[in-house]
């Protein structure tokens, strides 16, 4: 946006008026008119941009790669008692690794600009046979999958036209018996 706010400066300072600057650049003309304004009072550096909104943030790049690098070794080197990492656990490892103190409903936003997302383990029994499964899966379950018949009748809904339930009498319908004026 700053490099189009610059390139619009340059055409001013050409003399194009503010409908041409916008058609050039494809903006409004109120967006060129603004641009105009700010160009008069401040000058080119008026249309710089303004910067980063809000605070700086708390972890550096180089507390995020330290952070990633513990997350990658897995919560039991951290002393945790099972390969699963939890909001609250990270939290509790982003703290003592950076001093930086999140609370663990924010710690996602951290993950999601390290680029980790979502995983959340399978559920499933320690009884569970897959071979069993796949044998029920086979042999069972297309004997219990419902298919639709084909020597089946037709629908008994009168509202579906294919239905051969409907039997038209030929008798001309309400608006047929009507004679048009």
């Amino acid at each position: 946006m700053e490099a189009r706010r610059f390139q619009a400066a340059e055409l001013f300072a050409r003399g194009e008026s503010q409908a041409v600057v916008a058609r050039i650049m494809g903006v409004t003309t109120a967006a060129a008119n603004h641009w105009h304004q700010t160009w008069q009072a401040k000058g080119r550096s008026g249309l710089k941009a303004a910067g980063r909104a809000g605070r700086k943030p708390r972890l550096t790049p180089k507390h995020l790669a330290r952070i990633e690098r513990a997350l990658r070794v897995g919560p039991r080197a951290h002393g945790f008692s099972t390969e699963l990492w939890t909001l609250p656990r990270i939290a509790q490892v982003i703290e003592r690794l950076t001093g930086v103190e999140h609370h663990p409903g924010h710690v996602w936003r951290v993950l999601r600009g390290l680029g980790w997302s979502l995983q959340r383990p399978a559920r499933r029994a320690r009884e569970r046979d897959e071979a069993a499964i796949a044998e029920w899966k086979t042999r069972r379950w297309a004997q219990l999958k419902k298919t639709p018949d084909t020597d089946a009748a037709g629908s008994s809904s009168r509202t579906k036209a294919a239905s051969p339930s409907i039997r038209s009498s030929g008798a001309p319908g309400r608006r047929a018996g009507r004679r048009r004026s």
